[in-house]
């Protein structure tokens, strides 16, 4: 038997009922016209907290946050519902116990069969976990957004797949120069040089950031407004979930500080890698120097003796050109060991102080002799010039050497300028040429209009025996004197050349502060023949030099005692019936040296009257290439009328 239509009517809303109840994800509710709950079911009371009994009347605002209903948010919700059939939006809604939970609402109007609204149907469900994560998603993002536009030091941005700029940060505006609106859009290869676009290293580093994953170089790259920096660069492939490259996260850094520190500290170290080499081998060429100076002491003494025979014996002509050729080689052995003294820094300088104007006007003819009527020589002083302090000879020769270099530079004439002006070295130059202390100093510098050197030549110029000229034109040791005695007397020398441009050297000497003070006038004339009987102790551990002496001094009638060591020399003072009246001592040797010796001497001997021999300057009398003050000095090889003299002179400083 059929069932009533009613009970059909029933059995089908109570079943729809339990479907609604039956669903606790969800709060399934129906609203009257004024928007008060006239349902519930248990996810209502699961989500929300309310029982049946509790909610049903109440108004549905009662689910929202006060700012939402201070907002008019539940009115506007039932008007749009009512008005348009359908209302959606997502927020935070309240449970019973005052909890928030994000919610996903939607509520349709209901209506009947002719289309009269009647309530409204409501859904909420619970999706606050989504929402949390997509909020951590939305932080995670500003907060980047803020890092990235945080950062000034970097230039952080992405590319598009074809490398159009995408994104532009701080940094990036503050290092090339560009606004957001500038750039966006514009391809990157704007950033590189134009020699770079042309062989096409932008595209060649987006494939290989394409193949590998990344690209990092660095390199010159250019701002806005044209001008240049070194950068370091890194790109980096962005893929999407199937892999493929879909852009690129670029980072540029300014390394330019960085660079150009790295290229100073290079310059630095290739400069202090030369130093030390013409350290070395100054050291070399010193010790060499020390050996010959000694040989040839003996060479030359012996044929200044034999020449003096062969006066007496009656000038055999054979034999006296002879004597003369030998004594010319030795000569020039000796000069070649000067130049090597002065190279290594072991030549003992005799300092004075210098009017650098007059100076550079007395050597002017001088120097105009030595070049040939093929070259104009002019000198160039300067008001105010500051006096140095430097050994004149020794400056004359330097300048002599630099003007012959030149002389051999113009072959066809030319023009030479000697020039002196005052200059202050300060701490930017002397980080670049770290072997010159700042301060004042007076620069020498010398141009010729000449053929100029290449800049592997410039950088060997200095180095002793080398030369490019052609074999028996010279010796090579012309600039390496100059080099020496500047580098001896505080200062600093520096070429300056092109080829076809000519060349200019430039010495710098320290400026002499204090009082000038000229100095006492030598005697023209000096006496070389011994006085009553004077008596020389001759300390010399070179047997063939010690002879030499001795037989050197006796010829001029002085009483000679020659021993070969300090501690022989040392039982000979302390005999009191020994006369002695000059201490003639070498420096340098074995067991001790001569400046120990002779402090000691004068203490058991005081006026005792002390000269020092050495072929080496690098020892106890001579510091920084200077005497010691009251410090008498003879430097080896001599010959017979210097020892005579500088003895003589020795002996008279007793009388003053």
């Amino acid at each position: 038997m059929a069932k009533p239509l009613e009970t059909l009517a029933f059995d089908e809303a109570g079943r729809f009922q339990l479907l609604v109840d039956a669903v606790v994800d969800y709060a399934i509710y129906m609203l009257d016209l004024e928007g008060r709950v006239v349902s519930w079911n248990s996810g209502g009371v699961r989500l929300k907290g309310y029982s049946a009994e509790e909610i049903i009347g109440q108004p549905f605002s009662r689910f929202y946050t006060p700012e939402d209903i201070a907002a008019g948010l539940p009115v506007r919700a039932l008007r749009t519902a009512r008005e348009t059939g359908r209302f959606h939006a997502e927020g935070w809604r309240v449970r019973k116990d005052g909890t928030r939970f994000w919610a996903s609402v939607v509520i349709d109007a209901v209506r009947d069969e002719r289309g009269k609204l009647i309530g409204f149907a409501k859904i909420t469900r619970d999706v606050t976990e989504r929402q949390l994560a997509h909020q951590a998603i939305v932080d995670s993002e500003r907060r980047y957004r803020r890092l990235i536009e945080a950062v000034v030091d970097y230039a952080i941005f992405q590319l598009d797949a074809t490398g159009l700029v995408a994104s532009w940060n701080t940094g990036a505006q503050r290092i090339k120069g560009y606004s957001q609106g500038e750039i966006i859009g514009k391809h990157f290869s704007a950033f590189y040089t134009d020699e770079e676009r042309a062989q096409h290293v932008p595209q060649r580093a987006l494939h290989t950031a394409s193949v590998t994953g990344k690209y990092e170089a660095e390199g010159w790259r250019v701002r806005k407004d044209g001008s240049k920096f070194w950068a370091s660069v890194v790109i980096d492939a962005i893929r999407d979930d199937q892999g493929a490259v879909i852009g690129f996260a670029k980072i540029t850094r300014d390394a330019t500080e960085r660079y150009e520190a790295q290229n100073k500290l290079k310059e630095a170290q290739e400069r202090l890698a030369a130093s030390q080499k013409m350290e070395a081998v100054g050291q070399l060429s010193g010790g060499i120097a020390h050996d010959f100076n000694n040989l040839l002491m003996i060479v030359i003494g012996n044929l200044e003796t034999a020449q003096h025979q062969n006066a007496k014996a009656g000038q055999n002509p054979a034999l006296t050109r002879a004597l003369a050729n030998a004594m010319r080689g030795a000569q020039r052995a000796a000069a070649l060991t000067s130049r090597l003294l002065a190279f290594s820094r072991r030549q003992p300088l005799d300092p004075k102080p210098i009017d650098v104007n007059k100076f550079l006007a007395s050597t002017a003819d001088f120097i105009q002799r030595s070049l040939g009527e093929s070259i104009q020589a002019e000198t160039v002083g300067a008001p105010g010039l500051w006096y140095i302090e430097a050994d004149p000879n020794q400056l004359e020769s330097a300048l002599v050497n630099l003007a012959i270099n030149a002389r051999d530079a113009m072959p066809t004439g030319g023009k030479l300028t000697i020039e002196g002006t005052n200059v202050f070295a300060d701490e930017d130059y002397s980080r670049v040429n770290p072997e010159i202390a700042t301060g004042q100093y007076v620069a020498i510098c010398v141009t010729d209009t000449g053929t100029g050197m290449p800049r592997e030549i410039v950088d060997r110029a200095f180095e002793p025996f080398f030369t490019t000229k052609e074999l028996g034109q010279g010796t090579g040791l012309g600039l390496s004197q100059v080099y020496g005695f500047v580098k001896q007397s505080g200062g600093h020398v520096k070429i300056y050349s092109e080829v076809g441009q000519g060349t200019t050297v430039k010495i710098y000497l320290p400026r002499l502060h204090g009082r000038v003070t000229e100095d006492d006038e030598e005697p023209d004339l000096i006496p070389v023949g011994a006085e009553e009987s004077e008596s020389i102790l001759v300390v010399e551990d070179d047997p063939d030099v010690r002879t030499y002496l001795a037989d050197v001094l006796r010829s001029l009638n002085y009483r000679v005692t020659a021993v070969a060591n300090v501690q022989a020399a040392e039982e000979v003072i302390a005999q009191p019936e020994r006369k002695i009246d000059l201490l003639l001592t070498d420096i340098v040797m074995p067991g001790g040296n001569g400046r120990e010796l002779a402090n000691a001497a004068q203490v058991k001997r005081p006026g005792l009257q002390v000269l020092f021999m050495t072929g080496y300057s690098r020892n106890a009398v001579v510091h920084q290439g200077r005497l010691d003050e009251g410090v008498d000095l003879l430097q080896k090889p001599m010959s017979q009328a210097q020892l005579a003299t500088r003895v003589r002179l020795a002996l008279d400083r007793r009388r003053r």
